[in-house]
């Protein structure tokens, strides 16, 4: 039997289920860094919140250490990463709370409609005001889900009962899926344009953030209002706080915000806002399920069964000829889905070489798990792609030619819109990108890398890096190739930080370039 250690508060049902099986468990909540290093040199299982930080340090010093249980779904504090590398497994219980969240959205939906905390303040403070606080219908308002994931998809479920028109921008959904929905798919300006209300179902990221701002709002129909139930930072708040104030504006509906606690807020307070600390996950079903599902997960891990919601997985399991390739495999993945502006409808993979002769089912796990990390809010795992692709209507195939050509092994990745290969290199097989879009290249695949695809004459990559040198960004390698037939060059340029969104569009703008784009191989 395992010994466990429960650092962070779950529901009594999931510690009983792991001690009723057998288990030891230690329950210590909320240890200190150190304490923790203390506890974790001596326990084969960890189940942890979003506070407990499972860092390269606490790997290292977890000899035992077998399973990383998060009780959530987001996995910022843990690196899984070092715990792949470690054959640590990590799982977590990423549907634990979507239905708390979806059913908090249409709360604050209604709640915003219908002034309902205003009119309670009111009437508990003695007052009777029935005019101050007329409301609005759902009914044959349009709808505007920004995000149709897990979440999202709940919302317009609910909303469609309300008889809501409903449209939705996101690019990783799929026509066919959102018509399947009754959900009609829109640019994210044409939605800005049609919808009443607004509800926004994202990650936080760097396309994300600040994604809802000044000139966005301006082009708002008047009086929209706007529910966000899912991360601070997406909307601006003070652009918010001045389109409401000037009446474009009808009003809003926050659980989340940039700050939280939310402290200076104009927000808060205002007549027309409705606020909630962070509650979307806060139910005891939620809390329940969570803890019970990541006890449920242990146990399944413990008894070497498989296990539904690991993230990773032990990379001892490949052959040693697939082995080496399976971080390049994820890298590419990711890097096709930096590049493309919507999900693709196809992919192809095709393996060339010495691992055409082995079984690559796991590679092509790694390249659709990064295809998808890269562009989607779902939580993504090896077990979980497969499902996304079939959901949002991605066609994948695979084919394979023992007959190297300039690589001993090769990997290629191709959309109708794009395409990249990648290989390792040397005795410490080190990754490399060689192929984007029909140009040859050679360079490691990074955090932050820009992409520009230029007409093959001189002064591009001058123009490039006179920009970067302005904005003080380091380049720490470049690729740069032609086609085959000429006619255009690729660049492809990591750097020591993010690109920002003014680079890319001016580059963008400039002449004779045809796209610049700003990539990432890696977790931001």
């Amino acid at each position: 039997m395992a010994k466990i250690l429960i650092a962070e508060e779950i529901a009594q049902n999931g510690v009983e289920l792991l001690r009723n099986a057998g288990h030891e468990v230690i329950v210590e909540l909320n240890p200190t860094p150190e304490r923790l290093l203390e506890l974790m040199a001596d326990v084969e299982g960890v189940v942890i919140r979003s506070a407990t930080k499972v860092n390269k340090e606490v790997l290292e010093g977890s000899p035992k250490l077998k399973v990383v249980g998060r009780a959530g779904i987001g996995l910022d504090n843990v690196d899984v990463k070092v715990a792949t590398q470690r054959g640590v497994m990590v799982v977590n219980a990423p549907q634990s709370n979507i239905l708390s969240a979806a059913e908090h959205a249409i709360a604050l939906l209604l709640a915003q409609a219908r002034n309902i905390p205003q009119a309670h303040n009111s009437l508990v403070q003695g007052k009777w005001e029935r005019s101050k606080f007329q409301g609005v219908e759902l009914y044959g308002k349009t709808m505007g889900i920004i995000g149709l994931g897990r979440i999202g998809a709940l919302v317009a479920q609910r909303c469609l009962a309300f008889g809501m028109t409903l449209v939705a921008y996101d690019p990783y959904i799929s026509q066919e899926r959102a018509e399947k929905m009754g959900v009609q798919l829109q640019s994210l300006e044409d939605l800005i344009h049609s919808a009443d209300f607004i509800s926004i179902h994202l990650p936080k990221s760097k396309e994300t953030l600040g994604l809802i701002n000044k000139d966005l709002l301006a082009q708002a129909k008047n009086g929209v209002r706007i529910i966000n139930a899912s991360r601070g930072g997406i909307v601006d708040e003070d652009a918010l706080y001045d389109a409401i104030s000037s009446g474009k504006v009808g009003g809003a509906a926050l659980d989340v915000f940039s700050e939280e606690p939310p402290h200076g807020s104009p927000l808060v307070g205002h007549p027309q806002v409705v606020v909630t600390p962070h509650l979307g996950a806060s139910t005891a079903e939620a809390q329940d399920k969570a803890g019970l599902t990541i006890a449920e997960q242990l146990l399944l891990a413990f008894s070497n069964e498989f296990v539904p919601f690991a993230v990773n997985i032990n990379a001892s399991e490949a052959s040693p000829t697939i082995k080496p390739f399976l971080g390049i495999a994820e890298a590419l993945g990711r890097f096709l889905g930096s590049i493309s502006d919507s999900l693709p409808s196809s992919i192809q993979i095709e393996y060339q070489g010495s691992i055409a002769s082995e079984d690559s089912r796991i590679l092509t796990l790694s390249a659709i798990k990064g295809l998808f990390a890269a562009g989607t809010n779902e939580p993504v795992s090896y077990v979980n792609a497969p499902q996304l692709a079939a959901e949002r209507g991605l066609e994948i195939s695979e084919t394979t030619s023992s007959t190297p050509k300039d690589f001993v092994s090769l990997i290629s990745i191709r959309s109708p819109e794009h395409s990249v290969s990648g290989t390792t290199i040397g005795k410490s097989n080190t990754p490399k990108i060689v192929e984007v879009d029909g140009h040859a290249v050679e360079v490691p695949p990074a955090k932050y890398m820009l992409v520009v695809k230029n007409d093959d004459r001189p002064g591009k990559i001058g123009l490039v890096g006179t920009l970067l040198g302005e904005a003080g960004i380091s380049i720490s390698s470049m690729g740069v190739g032609p086609t085959g037939t000429g006619g255009t060059a690729l660049m492809i340029i990591a750097t020591d930080r993010e690109i920002p969104l003014e680079i890319t569009e001016q580059l963008s703008g400039s002449e004779g370039i045809i796209y610049a784009k700003s990539v990432s191989c890696e977790d931001q």
